[in-house]
């Protein structure tokens, strides 16, 4: 009989992304966390124009940035930042395990 592997249970927190951007028609938020996919997680606008989406994330460092109508933003509420290989920056978010 073959031994089964038993299933680590990793624990994901909540993340909460904002970007207020009252005249975009369209914004993401892209990471290492997704792949840097444009579709993973789309965000939602408000009435006062504030772009809102929640992730649920394990422990960890990841790199993203904001995909607003086709160009990149950084948080303006996040200033850890480091250097991409594009010659602009990415922010940082580190989640440590608890």
């Amino acid at each position: 009989m073959a031994k089964q592997k038993k299933k680590e249970n990793i624990k994901k927190r909540k993340v909460a992304f904002s970007l207020n951007a009252p005249e975009a028609n369209r914004v993401a938020v892209l990471g290492d966390f997704n792949k840097w996919n444009d579709e993973a997680h789309l965000m939602k606008k408000n009435e006062n124009g504030d772009w809102q989406k929640v992730a649920m994330l394990p422990a960890g460092r990841y790199e993203y940035r904001f995909l607003v109508d086709g160009k990149w933003w950084n948080d303006p509420k996040n200033d850890q930042a480091c250097p991409n290989c594009y010659g602009t920056h990415n922010n940082v978010l580190d989640m440590p395990s608890k």
